[in-house]
């Protein structure tokens, strides 16, 4: 009986999201009257319990599975229904120009959702787990990243990256009296062109640095967002420094080059705010040394 409400335990965090999407959908759905919401969060919640019941439940080997179930159920829906379908700008372009608008709809609230806001409970769970961008990047050859990571300078044009989006937008807003035209043709160009660049531009410098996710750490915007809010994330990665033998598994898997040992050496969580919270170091450690963790972090002096 001990064991079985053991292992049955594990599954209380796929089902508490599960329950808590459900109940926004709900709430919002009974709350604005539209039914969008709870199709929408119904949808969403449902997808990354199981994406996150796949990956408790399948071995070592094949648990990264689970996490990419999560990434093309979320990912092509944003992309393809949101997107393509609906024609909702999801670009971070298209969550300026509405937010320049006052329109909360699709696009605003996701990026308040997932990439601001939710930040501060899920860490950036959204990058590992539901990013359109990185469901295709994820798919190419370098999951162990093979060269050293590029030098700290490079690291700023995600937020040149950034600066020149809002820019764009600036000039378009007050120089040429542009407006966001909600599901129009001209919104479905904005999205189009602006994945086809981020796949091409994400695949080039996959193959150039030979690490799928270069796009993610020297030229995605989003992370200038998350910064502060992943910080102070609840969810974190934490170790047990008595079980691990510093063998170096878990940053040499990590596709965010994050020098996770250096953090338990300190008697800390993973504090680093590049974390996408794909759970590679979890699953390569043999020791067990590694877990998922919800929790405050203190603030030291």
């Amino acid at each position: 009986m001990q064991k079985t409400s053991s292992k049955s335990g594990v599954y209380v965090f796929p089902f508490f999201l599960f329950g808590l999407f459900w109940a926004l959908a709900i709430t919002l759905w009974q709350t604005t009257g539209n039914l969008f919401y709870f199709f929408n969060f119904g949808y969403i919640g449902t997808s990354i319990a199981v994406g996150i019941g796949l990956y408790i439940s399948l071995p070592a080997k094949k648990k990264p599975t689970g996490r990419r179930v999560a990434q093309f159920l979320v990912g092509a829906y944003m992309l393809f229904f949101l997107g393509l379908f609906a024609r909702e700008n999801m670009q971070i372009e298209g969550f300026f120009f509405y937010l320049l608008a006052g329109m909360f709809y699709g696009a605003v609230i996701h990026y308040l959702v997932a990439k601001i806001f939710g930040v501060f409970i899920f860490n950036r769970g959204w990058c590992g787990w539901s990013c359109w961008t990185a469901m295709i990047l994820d798919l190419l050859p370098f999951r162990r990243h093979r060269q050293a990571p590029l030098a700290p300078p490079f690291w700023a044009l995600r937020y040149l990256h950034f600066g020149l989006s809002l820019g764009l937008v600036a000039v378009l807003w007050w120089g040429f009296g542009y407006r966001v035209q909600e599901q129009s043709v001209t919104e479905l160009y904005w999205l189009v062109g602006g994945n086809a660049l981020y796949y091409a531009l994400g695949i080039a410098l996959a193959f150039l640095l030979k690490d799928n996710r270069a796009f993610c750490k020297y030229v995605c915007p989003i992370p200038t967002l998350q910064k502060i809010p992943a910080r102070f994330a609840l969810l974190k990665i934490a170790g047990d420094l008595n079980k691990c033998t510093d063998c170096g598994a878990c940053t040499k898997m990590c596709p965010m080059d994050i020098d996770i040992p250096a953090y338990l050496q300190k008697g800390q969580r993973v504090l680093s705010t590049e974390c996408v919270f794909c759970l590679e170091c979890i699953n390569v450690c043999t020791k067990g040394a590694l877990a998922v963790n919800f929790a405050f972090d203190r603030v030291r002096h």
